[in-house]
């Protein structure tokens, strides 16, 4: 397995966040974090990544601990996606791309070919080759968003973790992004809102309430009426699509 979380949980002041939460991530899967607002998506990848530090439980990356691992190592090996993040510094979206290489060479060096080519690759994956040289403050959301997953892709992560990717994005960059993330062959864990596009794109899905895991396995297993219900609290109908063959959630409205 990449990814393993061993009874992890994460407190904020005296509210817990992340309750007793276990789970595995078999390499170069999807596993998609579902759950309301508040539910600890978003604090489970910032522990995956260590950028929170566990109130009790294991985290491991392989058979690492991730608190054995140099901040070194771990930079080279994982990459992290936010929801939102600003800059006032006169970057472009291809110096953007480009901290994406930060990891992999002396704080001093200069990009190599290797590193270009990455840059390259990953501003023409998402769509914003044609933008490399735009100032990063004259981008809308979306292409910012898309510039972030680019600078992800060029660090040539072994794990891929994803807030919310989709934010700010049209439906067309919404379904590219989440294809092109699940073809990567790398493994992610994406924090998701919709149920749909959950179900579409991800091997696994992890459901949330309060800070536990209270469903884990395949879309079909995990995504049925009465959870939808309990969980999110809205009624749906749920059906396997006859084209992409993964369930299809029809929301009810009273």
């Amino acid at each position: 397995m990449s990814i393993r979380l061993e009874d992890v949980s994460f407190a904020a002041g005296n509210s817990l966040i992340v309750n007793g939460v276990s789970l595995t991530v078999q390499t170069g899967k999807v596993l998609g974090l579902l759950g309301p607002n508040g539910s600890g998506k978003s604090s489970l990848l910032r522990l995956i990544c260590r950028l929170r530090k566990v109130r009790s439980g294991i985290i491991r990356l392989g058979e690492s601990d991730v608190t054995t691992l140099a901040r070194s190592d771990l930079a080279r090996r994982i990459a992290f996606v936010e929801q939102q993040a600003t800059t006032e510094t006169q970057l472009t979206a291809r110096d953007v791309v480009r901290l994406g290489r930060t990891p992999h060479r002396g704080a001093l060096s200069p990009l190599g070919v290797k590193d270009d080519a990455a840059v390259d690759e990953a501003l023409s994956r998402v769509g914003m080759e044609g933008r490399a040289t735009q100032l990063w403050q004259t981008l809308s959301g979306g292409e910012r968003q898309r510039v972030h997953i680019a600078r992800a892709l060029a660090q040539s992560p072994a794990e891929l973790l994803l807030d919310e990717p989709t934010n700010h994005l049209d439906i067309q960059h919404q379904l590219e992004i989440l294809g092109l993330i699940s073809r990567l062959g790398v493994t992610c864990v994406i924090a998701l809102h919709d149920l749909n596009l959950a179900a579409m794109f991800c091997d696994q899905l992890a459901v949330l309430q309060q800070g536990s895991v209270v469903a884990i396995g395949t879309p079909q297993h995990v995504l049925t009426r009465d959870l939808i219900g309990d969980v999110f609290g809205v009624q749906a109908h749920v059906e396997t699509s006859p084209i992409h063959g993964r369930c299809n959630i029809q929301y009810i409205i009273a």
